[in-house]
């Protein structure tokens, strides 16, 4: 399994509306390419020194090969839909391979 992480900062002046961007239209985009399962996004509880809010998208993924794929033929048109929030967001992307994964158990007494 793969995770596509993507970090973004975005300036308070268009926080609001690009949020709702995010949620509404580009994650489902994303989504809907086939090549992610899923989508986690979460906000990085830091005071950035230039500013703004930081969130990480993390798109998860079966495989490097899948990955690759969205890479020749989505990925180009779907960061183009982000132009009108272009100079106010900073992003960078990171592949992340997913070594192991353990999950909490919870126990309910009858």
């Amino acid at each position: 399994m793969y995770i596509y992480n993507v970090t973004m900062n975005v300036e308070e002046i268009i926080h609001d509306i690009w949020l709702q961007w995010m949620l509404s239209d580009y994650i489902p985009a994303m989504l809907a390419t086939g090549k992610f399962s899923k989508a986690l996004m979460t906000r990085v509880v830091v005071e950035e020194e230039m500013g703004g809010k930081t969130y990480s998208v993390q798109y998860t993924t079966d495989s490097k090969e899948t990955l690759e794929k969205y890479f020749t033929e989505n990925a180009e048109e779907l960061r183009g839909k982000s132009l009108p929030f272009e100079g106010k967001v900073v992003s960078f992307r990171t592949e992340l391979e997913v070594i192991g994964e353990a999950h909490n158990e919870l126990f309910r007494k009858n």
